[in-house]
């Protein structure tokens, strides 16, 4: 533990490479965190922890593909080693899946759809659990979509994927919330000017939309204590 992050809260960052997830931890380590960033690309990682110390703020990475359960339970394990807690935890990382109708989703494709938008968050979860409530007050956030309540013809995998993130970490609040610190969130940033929006939409102007900053305030905001 150095200087410059042990009286930091300790925020854990998923999909932080670019985008939302990106714009989070930068906000989060400007508002005073210690980010632990986590996402397959390291090279995108160290581009967001170079803009986080350019900031003045402290950012760890931890490039790793959230599928493989076994490195989120090693990686909360280093975190408790290290801090003793986590004081945030920002469930960002998702992929899109292919849109398609229901009955043509390749099986596969849908496998791994669910594996990182809903099964890695449920596994995030569990595996930080013991870190959150070490905490005297920590915080969980969902980052989802309209489509979880809303669906949309030929958006189902990703729609499915989304209600469940959204029902996993409601259900975790009401079992925590009366008896610890913990508090979840879940949030929709709408259209945002993302890689993941402008594949889903390419023929979008990514001008007339907010970008992934916007929804980093939202998030700060939602987590300030």
């Amino acid at each position: 533990m150095t200087q410059t992050d042990s009286n930091k809260r300790i925020a854990l960052v998923t999909g932080a490479s670019r985008g939302i997830g990106a714009a989070t931890a930068q906000a989060l380590a400007a508002s005073g965190c210690h980010v632990v960033i986590t996402a397959r690309t390291e090279a995108g990682l160290a581009e967001t922890e170079g803009k986080i110390h350019g900031l003045g703020g402290t950012a760890t990475i931890a490039p790793f593909d959230l599928a493989d359960s076994d490195a989120i339970d090693r990686l909360a394990a280093a975190i408790g080693a290290r801090w003793g807690r986590l004081d945030i935890l920002v469930l960002n990382a998702a992929t899109l899946g292919t849109l398609t109708p229901v009955p043509h989703i390749v099986p596969k494709d849908w496998d791994q759809l669910i594996a990182l938008n809903l099964t890695a968050n449920f596994r995030l979860v569990r595996a930080f659990d013991p870190w959150l409530r070490q905490s005297t007050a920590a915080d969980v956030v969902a980052v989802t979509s309209s489509l979880a309540s809303k669906p949309r013809a030929y958006w189902g995998g990703y729609a499915v994927s989304k209600a469940g993130l959204e029902s996993l970490v409601a259900t975790y609040g009401l079992e925590t919330g009366s008896v610890t610190g913990i508090r979840t969130h879940v949030i929709d940033p709408g259209a945002t000017r993302t890689a993941m929006r402008a594949r889903a939409f390419p023929g979008e102007d990514p001008a007339t939309l907010k970008g992934p900053e916007d929804v980093a305030i939202r998030i700060v905001e939602a987590v300030a204590r």
